[in-house]
């Protein structure tokens, strides 16, 4: 019992470095490898699918300068929840943080691990074996995998983390560059377009859900408050540093997509990074793209693990989960049972979920509204910081209250789209969320009553 504690204080053992890779593989091991498939058969031409990106790349810088102050104002474990909690109540950050513990970020992870899953399968099995079945199993194993090196402690996970972050970046620059310079590409390939329905704008509205899935998860970084080293300076710098990588990397390869393959070529695509590099590299090539971006899909995973029971630890000390998830082991600053936990609800999200387009739009009408709202925290931060007389030195976004506004209005559209174009995924999501509020007054009459004995 000596080395496992409830109140001991989280140390700081990640560096700026580590948190930016952590970031990077929060994002881009979302969908990037995938999703610019959905986006071309939504948007049709090459005009509206490019504008889907950059807006989207616009809108997303927006919001990690957000996020980037809230960071920074409130560097403590599970600021995702906590600062909601401070802002609206613990009810509200219960609320989206049982969305967050049950759908979005399990569905995330099991998403993910059936991309590298779908990846890596072609190349160890004969094609007869290449079953749903059995790439449910290999992504699975991954996640079963990864749990058990988080177990070994945070500063493992980090230093995996570094390696995984470093090695997807490379192969997004040589597949990019790849791309971009190929023979392959003809002025016919790059001009091919599809049908546009009678109204572009409806086009446009449903590519933007697949690109907030793409560029979504930097905003969980800011549960690593506590465990970064000086973090009112350095989590708006990881968060910003990470969020530029991230962007500069999309468009290079969303551009060397387009010219291999044409926006025809891209929507029917399943695979769209490995069909891109077998145009480039031949058959090896392609082999050698899913290698990579099996590790990518395990990047990504890690990532997940690292950060999001910190979320748990900082539930359990508002009495919304029990005690057990705030215990943490003080060596390896690693949340055993929290962590556990979490891998068991990703392989629940693997069996039920099944396919990614289900999880895409499963996730974004819930993800889209809670990023919503604890973006908005941050008019809360400002007043109450005003209010106070508090002397602030930490990062400030500019162009205060435009561009959070800016942001969360279209955080506000992407809900909206979902709910109008799946309708039905985003009633279960709803249904998911009504289903934390008896769970929290059954949370809540526990913790009062065991409340003598947490000592």
């Amino acid at each position: 019992m000596a080395d496992r504690q409830e109140n001991q204080t989280i140390k700081a053992s990640l560096n700026t470095f580590d948190v930016t890779m952590i970031v990077v593989s929060l994002v881009i091991g979302i969908g990037i490898f995938r999703t610019p498939a959905m986006v071309a058969a939504a948007t049709r031409t090459p005009v509206l699918f490019f504008t889907a990106w950059l807006a989207g790349g616009l809108i997303t810088l927006l919001g990690a300068l957000t996020f980037a102050e809230i960071g920074s104002r409130f560097p403590q474990p599970g600021s995702y929840y906590q600062v909601v909690a401070r802002s609206y109540g613990s009810l509200l950050a219960f609320l989206l943080n049982w969305a967050n513990v049950f759908i979005i970020n399990t569905a995330s992870g099991a998403g993910v691990a059936l991309i590298g899953a779908e990846y890596i399968a072609p190349i160890f099995l004969p094609a007869g074996a290449r079953t749903s079945q059995n790439i449910m199993l290999i992504a699975a194993g991954m996640i079963i995998l990864l749990v058990l090196l988080n177990y070994i402690g945070i500063k493992s996970g980090a230093w995996t983390q570094n390696v995984l972050s470093l090695s997807k970046i490379a192969l997004i620059v040589i597949l990019a560059a790849a791309g971009l310079l190929s023979r392959a590409s003809t002025p016919a390939i790059r001009a091919a377009a599809l049908p546009l329905p009678a109204h572009w704008w409806s086009a446009l509205g449903l590519g933007f859900i697949s690109v907030f899935f793409s560029y979504g998860g930097y905003q969980q970084t800011i549960n690593l408050g506590a465990d970064l080293k000086n973090p009112a300076k350095n989590l708006p710098r990881s968060v910003l540093t990470g969020m530029i990588l991230v962007i500069s990397c999309y468009l290079l390869l969303n551009a060397a997509y387009w010219r291999t393959l044409g926006i025809p070529g891209m929507s029917s695509a399943k695979l769209v990074a490995a069909e891109t590099a077998g145009v480039v590299f031949g058959r090896l090539g392609a082999n050698l793209v899913s290698v990579a971006i099996f590790l990518s899909a395990l990047g990504f995973l890690n990532a997940i693990l690292i950060q999001l029971p910190r979320t748990y630890l900082a539930m359990a000390e508002d009495r919304t989960l029990p005690a057990i998830f705030k215990k943490f082991n003080p060596r390896t600053q690693v949340q055993e049972f929290g962590l556990i936990f979490l891998g068991v609800f990703i392989l629940l999200s693997l069996i039920f979920l099944r396919t990614f387009e289900n999880i895409v739009n499963y996730v974004m009408f819930l993800d889209s509204l809670g990023i919503a709202v604890v973006a908005s925290t941050i008019f809360v931060l400002r007043i109450k910081a005003r209010k106070s007389s508090q002397d602030y030195q930490g990062f400030k976004l500019p162009f205060y209250p435009a561009l959070p506004a800016v942001f969360i209005f279209f955080l506000l559209t992407i809900t909206i789209s979902v709910l109008i174009s799946q309708p039905q995924s985003a009633l279960l999501g709803t249904a998911f969320v009504c289903l934390g509020f008896p769970l929290y007054f059954v949370m809540r009459r526990l913790a009062k009553k065991n409340k003598p004995e947490e000592k």
